[in-house]
């Protein structure tokens, strides 16, 4: 399933998932000049390269549950340096591409709230609007979700998963291969979602409950402000500003990952569901619209580098970048908060950070960079597999001098 996608608890990837999106958090910096480095394990070291990162990477890849790993650390003065381990096709065993594109799946969230937050700034919207004030009528729960209403719940609960809304996504219920071709309308998964019980009942104290589905209802509610849709708005308003060349949002229809990619994996499973050690499922190709704004958009590491140091410095004005970072407990990890579509959380350095991270079928993905500047994002190519280890290797990056 897309595990990054839906909540981190009552499942069997649950509780492991959360951790590694807050785990992907960070600050933003100012934007440097950039030279690139590249290593691999065959590679000879460059300016740059870390031997220990480059040794801990090789660690994960090497019982060949994930098959490979892709890491871009840009440093505070700009210059990136890119690592590669393992195989990028178990069927060819073919390199892993240096910074190839993968999908960034829950690292969507940070796109849609940037779209939102420009909305605010530009006073096309506030923050504590009641959802049904921009969408009359759309949001009414049925069934178990009857007490769900659009006017109970406001555009800033979205974002910070504050809002009640469900933590499920039915439509996923028996995992990504029965629907892995199927388009899905961001209406319909909405639609599916309301049917179940909120986290919390209106006039309950509200908490933090991870929700996709109230993320796709922000992808409609920038949609209805703009009167365009979510993917031109995220192309023209962030993606072009901030200069990213490999970042996209999949038009309908679109199940390939643009070239060069690593290919994603999951575990065949047993009957019962259960993952069968040592054997891998290929699945790079799936129609990513089960995501919608939760979760759809494809990026190379590097990218998504420049991406978070836009975000302080071009993307947002000073007052939606404060509003984006006030943030609200989460039982996730003691010392970890979310905001306004961001996690900020400490590094095992002490350092407080800004970022994000996801899981999709096949790939994770971690993102963040620290207050002076320095970025990592990593990914791997099986999500149900080294979850603690690409973390471990995410913090000692951000953290390396």
């Amino acid at each position: 399933m897309l595990k990054g996608l839906r909540t981190r608890t009552g499942s069997v990837r649950g509780r492991r998932g959360v951790v590694a999106a807050a785990l992907a958090a960070v600050a933003v910096a100012s934007l440097g000049a950039v030279s690139v480095a590249s290593a691999g394990p065959s590679d000879k070291p460059r300016p740059g390269h870390d031997r220990a990162l480059q040794a801990e990477l090789e660690a994960i890849v090497k019982d060949g549950s994930v098959p490979g790993v892709l890491m871009s650390v840009r440093d505070r003065n700009g210059r990136v340096t890119d690592y590669t381990a393992g195989v990028g096709d178990i069927r060819t065993k073919s390199k892993v591409p240096v910074d190839g594109h993968v999908r960034i799946a829950s690292i969507t969230k940070m796109f849609t709230a940037v779209a939102t937050l420009q909305l605010a700034g530009e006073g096309k919207l506030a923050l504590d609007d009641t959802v049904e004030k921009h969408l009359p009528g759309l949001i009414r729960g049925t069934g178990d979700g009857a007490s769900v209403h659009g006017g109970n719940m406001t555009v800033r609960q979205l974002l910070n998963h504050t809002s009640g809304m469900t933590s499920e996504m039915p439509l996923l219920s028996q995992g990504i291969l029965p629907v892995k071709d199927r388009y899905f309308e961001a209406r319909e998964l909405l639609d599916a979602s309301l049917t179940r019980e909120p986290a919390f009942a209106p006039g309950q104290e509200r908490v933090f409950s991870y929700s996709n589905t109230g993320y796709i209802t922000l992808g409609l509610l920038v949609q209805k402000v703009t009167g365009r849709p979510l993917a031109e708005v995220i192309t023209e308003k962030i993606i072009k500003p901030a200069g990213l060349k490999e970042t996209y949002y999949p038009g309908p229809g679109d199940r390939e990952i643009r070239s060069p990619h690593p290919r994603g994996y999951l575990f065949e499973k047993t009957d019962k569901g259960e993952p069968i050690p040592g054997k891998l499922v290929d699945i790079t190709r799936f129609d990513p619209s089960i995501a919608g704004a939760a979760g759809q958009m494809i990026a190379t590491p590097s990218d998504i580098n420049k991406f978070l140091v836009a975000l302080e410095s071009r993307l947002l004005k000073p007052r939606e970048l404060a509003e984006m970072r006030k943030t609200v407990e989460t039982a996730l990890f003691p010392g970890w908060r979310y905001g306004l579509g961001v996690i900020e959380m400490k590094l095992s350095c002490g350092i407080t950070a800004y970022g994000h991270g996801g899981d999709a079928d096949g790939f994770q993905t971690r993102a963040a960079i620290t207050p002076d500047g320095r970025a990592v994002t990593i990914a791997a190519t099986n999500d149900e597999a080294g979850v603690m280890e690409v973390i471990s290797v995410f913090d000692k990056a951000l953290c390396a001098k």
